[in-house]
């Protein structure tokens, strides 16, 4: 069993360890002070092992599903964050973390789990399972019931394994069938409730009443990409077009120092941990982006120069101290923090910065030092990596971690660094026949 000892979890809370200096998350080695400054790979390597921690020490006992947070209801789990962690988990094997073994029977807990306790709505899950029984938690009075985008992100996860598990040992081979057992029992046409786009939520007591159609720009569009894949109940490629893109979507795409700063920057990560942005459409080259991938660049880096042109409204904004996305918030308890006046309240998110390095290697790593350095020993750092947020402001430290905001931290840096989660999804037969049905074309930028 996979444990990190109580005594070097309490050094962690308390002091900015360099994980350079252990051979295992389990233990082992000596605790030594950390330097002065890290390098480069020794700040990604620290950074990664601690925020491996929140998906696997963190991780439900029962179903051995991500948590929601670190400071709330322990039974609650979340479906999306629990995909994040499925690639937290890949990650742990490319660095050693634990073992191939150990990552595949977890994960057979997991999709176990998955398949014979929860309640599945015409195969979506909710967005809150309880993790002991796999009850859905409602996560709103009317979102009781199936909740589409977590189902995606649940399924960029596992399609990721399924690819990236690929032996001929009697407990691959059954981690597999089990996947693709519950990538087929997604009814992504029947969230189309016959309409030309899909919907987010469906309830069994409240029917489609939450009326949220699935449209972009936004986080969302795996779920589009998804449902045009799936081998069992696919979506016509044309909902890609009137729906996904099916209201205002080309002005959305369009980022500019003049007027929209592209929304929080988690829009340009949950999509994007599995699926390459590396790719265009006709929308984005009628936008005159090359690919998705550099519009999202072009995103971050306004998000960043937003924050060093508010330097006079908030003097710890600066070019290394940056990053707005949703997260916790010491005034409203959470908030999409986003570059504008009305959403800009003076916190700073680290998963907004970190999670963008593939997009701006640089200006993230840059990031992360200073964050690291300056922040960290003063309450932004604990067991699990970076806390969710701070505002200087407001004197506030978040005490918290979210599956959410520690998921693409993790996916990110390591698609920065091997690309391993890219190129695993990218690989799926389903994701190749999808890229083939849309039309999308690779790019390299």
């Amino acid at each position: 069993m996979y444990k990190y000892p109580l005594f070097i979890s309490i050094v962690l809370a308390l002091a900015m360890v360099s994980c350079s200096n252990k051979k295992s998350v389990s233990g082992g080695g000596t605790i030594s002070e950390p330097p002065v400054r890290l390098t480069d790979t020794e700040l990604m390597d620290t950074v990664q092992q601690a925020t491996f921690r929140y998906f696997w020490n963190f991780a439900h006992p029962v179903s051995g599903l991500t948590r929601e947070r670190s400071n709330g209801n322990n039974d609650i789990v979340t479906t999306g964050g629990s995909g994040f962690g499925v690639m937290a988990i890949i990650v742990g094997v490319k660095r050693g973390y634990i073992t191939r073994q150990e990552a595949v029977t977890r994960l057979l807990k997991m999709v176990t789990f998955l398949r014979d306790k929860t309640t599945r709505y015409h195969g979506a899950w909710s967005h809150w399972l309880n993790g002991s029984t796999g009850e859905t938690i409602p996560f709103s009075q009317k979102d009781d019931g199936g909740d589409l985008v977590e189902t995606a992100y649940m399924i960029q996860g596992l399609l990721t394994a399924r690819q990236f598990f690929d032996g001929s040992s009697a407990d691959e081979t059954q981690l597999r069938d089990i996947i693709t057992g519950l990538w087929h029992d997604v009814d992504w046409k029947w969230y189309t409730n016959g309409q030309n786009y899909l919907y987010w939520h469906w309830s069994p007591d409240y029917g489609w009443a939450m009326n949220m159609p699935i449209r972009g720009f936004n986080e969302t569009m795996i779920t589009y990409l998804l449902a045009v894949a799936s081998p069992t109940h696919p979506i016509a490629p044309s909902l890609y077009d009137t729906g996904w893109a099916g209201n205002n979507y080309d002005a959305t795409l369009i980022v500019d120092k003049y007027g929209y700063y592209g929304g929080p920057l988690f829009f340009t990560h949950y999509s994007y941990l599995g699926m390459d942005p590396h790719f265009s459409d006709k929308y984005i080259r009628a936008s005159k982006f090359a690919s998705y991938f550099d519009r999202n660049k072009e995103q971050t880096l306004l998000n960043r120069q937003w924050c060093i042109d508010r330097a006079s409204v908030y003097s710890y904004y600066n070019k290394n101290c940056w990053g707005l996305t949703a997260s916790d918030d010491p005034v409203n308890g959470y908030m999409a923090h986003e570059p504008t006046t009305a959403n800009d309240n003076g916190t700073i998110t680290p998963t907004a910065a970190i999670s963008s390095i593939v997009y701006t290697p640089s200006e993230s790593l840059a990031a992360m030092h200073y964050l690291y350095d300056n922040y960290g020993s003063k309450g932004l750092w604990g067991k699990y990596g970076f806390k969710d947020a701070f505002n200087i402001h407001e004197n506030w430290y978040a005490p918290s971690y979210l599956a959410i905001d520690q998921g693409p931290i993790i996916a990110m840096i390591e698609n920065h660094r091997s690309g391993i989660l890219w190129n695993n999804f990218m690989q799926d037969p389903d994701i190749q026949t999808m890229f083939s049905k849309l039309g999308f074309e690779k790019t390299n930028n």
